[in-house]
């Protein structure tokens, strides 16, 4: 049995939330999951994506434990007086679907996965901010792949950029984003002003072998959007 199994479960619940209250000055049901070592940061990865169907199906703890858990917590959040605010999650994927933590999608059982309690330290405008923020559809994201070999596995063709699909790879072509233009990173300005007037956009990343983690290349958007950009920049900045 290792030390951690031996810490009674309310000791960890309380000591996991305080700590990613410090952090962030809210807590999700999620962080005490990953932080007593329930959920693995890699399937919540996946599952943002939406390629896991219901994340509690993912969590390495017995159904009656993982009630006893949210139990726990919310005990904990109620003593410190934190508010509860519902959160919308939405899947990192191209439709932006709702993601589901259960199964069947039992309302109930939803509502206390996406509960967060946040510290009534903050100021009213942060915390509706901090909501607002939440609830927004995550960055879709772009693969560079480091092979070429790869298929689309709904046209069986292959590009220069893939988006991860529950079935597999697709082609930026199949999922809607096949017009859109690579911004290389580099020029700040450019890239936040293409992307705020593209109403799709998508990150794109390839996989660093030296440092065995995702790396921002640039961004995907629309190039009317980016024209517009680039000619509002050479005016502002001298240009012909």
């Amino acid at each position: 049995m290792s030390r951690k199994s031996r810490v009674p479960l309310v000791d960890r619940v309380f000591n996991a939330a305080e700590e990613a209250l410090a952090a962030q000055h809210y807590v999700a049901p999620i962080d005490v999951l990953i932080r007593i070592g329930w959920l693995n940061h890699t399937v919540e990865a996946s599952w943002r994506q939406g390629r896991v169907d219901s994340l509690v199906d993912a969590v390495q703890a017995h159904p009656d434990r993982l009630v006893e858990a949210m139990g726990l917590l919310r005990t904990w959040a109620t003593r410190k007086g934190l508010i509860a605010s519902e959160t919308r999650y939405v899947a990192r994927a191209v439709d932006h679907h709702e993601l589901r933590f259960t199964p069947d999608g039992n309302p109930a059982v939803e509502q206390v996965f996406r509960t967060h309690w946040v510290s009534p330290a903050l100021p009213e405008k942060k915390r509706e901010r901090l909501t607002e923020k939440q609830s927004r559809p995550p960055e879709l994201v772009a693969v560079m792949p480091l092979k070429h070999t790869w298929k689309c596995h709904r046209c069986g063709g292959t590009g220069d950029l893939l988006v991860m699909e529950n079935a597999g790879p697709a082609c930026l072509g199949c999922v809607g984003l096949g017009d859109l233009e690579f911004v290389p990173s580099g020029d700040a300005l450019l890239t936040r002003r293409a992307r705020a007037r593209s109403a799709r956009n998508a990150v794109v990343v390839r996989f660093s072998r030296s440092r065995r983690r995702y790396e921002r290349q640039g961004l995907l958007v629309e190039p009317q959007a980016l024209a517009d950009v680039q000619r509002e920049l050479e005016r502002e900045r001298g240009g012909a």
